[in-house]
């Protein structure tokens, strides 16, 4: 059996020219176990056409969906120092970031850019969650001042994508100091009378929502997606009370006003363009001019 498996059929293959099919044809949706082929999956923006679970998308893929025809300019962000505690647990920090940037092909977990969505100027700064869980961290912290200054500069609207699990401990209190900073950079934004919309998505905790995450003057969060500070098991051992069913997701938030909407991915950059009219953003033709 060995020679036949090992040297006839491969044989045959090339002969009849057969190649294998690759493996990332069809994707499996994590809620209904659905499986989905890849140009489905793409056209929806990664939203399941069975059950409409939202699954996690790279900051890069957030991006081009929010502008308009898919059209951005991509800045270069402020360097940070490469693991200035010279942390290590398990791993050294530094080793966790090389492997975070082979992964993701970015330096840190967030990327901002500036465009068009919905015929109005805006900058876009949207976070990685593949990238150290989307962490907190100087690099995040340098990444929203820029996206703010820009925003101020263009006379555009910052709208930011949330995925992340916290505060990067690998940073320490350097970590700690972004939620001011980010803070800081939204009130920049306030104070030249530009609006600030943020988008919640699977997952956004801790200190990320503990700042910049939930000071938008809209807050929109994706179906479903899970937002909080401290995890449901975590308050649960401390308040020694069972949690109602759905806390933390988006629509238990927006039942008790924690969030503006609950908006499908789908409908999402549409909605983006009517609320940047509403909130007087200049159409980019007429601050070209």
């Amino acid at each position: 059996m060995n020679w036949l498996t090992e040297f006839v059929r491969p044989r045959v293959r090339t002969l009849l020219g057969r190649k294998e099919a690759p493996d990332n044809l069809w994707h499996q949706c994590p809620s209904c176990q659905q499986m989905i082929f890849h140009r489905e999956l793409e056209s929806a923006k990664k939203v399941c056409p069975h059950c409409g679970h939202h699954m996690r998308a790279t900051a890069a893929e957030r991006l081009g969906w929010t502008f308009d025809k898919g059209e951005f300019t991509g800045i270069d962000l402020p360097k940070v120092p490469v693991d200035p505690l010279k942390f290590q647990d398990r791993k050294r920090y530094s080793d966790r970031l090389t492997e975070s940037r082979k992964k993701t092909g970015m330096d840190d977990d967030v990327l901002v850019a500036h465009g068009s969505v919905g015929g109005h100027k805006a900058v876009v700064a949207a976070t990685d969650f593949r990238f150290m869980g989307g962490s907190m961290g100087a690099a995040m912290g340098e990444a929203l001042v820029a996206a703010a200054r820009l925003a101020v500069l263009q006379s555009a609207a910052l709208i930011v994508y949330t995925a992340s699990g916290g505060a990067r401990m690998q940073e320490g209190p350097i970590s700690l100091m972004q939620m001011p900073r980010t803070t800081i950079a939204v009130q920049m934004v306030r104070e030249a009378g530009l609006p600030y919309i943020v988008i919640l998505t699977d997952p956004t905790y801790g200190g990320v929502t503990a700042s910049f995450a939930m000071l938008g003057d809209v807050q929109i969060a994706e179906p479903n997606a899970l937002i909080g500070f401290a995890g449901a098991r975590v308050i649960e051992e401390t308040i020694r009370e069972k949690l109602p069913e759905g806390f933390q997701r988006a629509e238990y938030l927006l039942e008790h006003g924690m969030i503006d909407m609950v908006t499908p991915r789908g409908e999402l950059t549409a909605m983006l363009g009517r609320l940047l009219g509403l909130l007087k953003v200049a159409p980019i033709e007429q601050q070209a001019a």
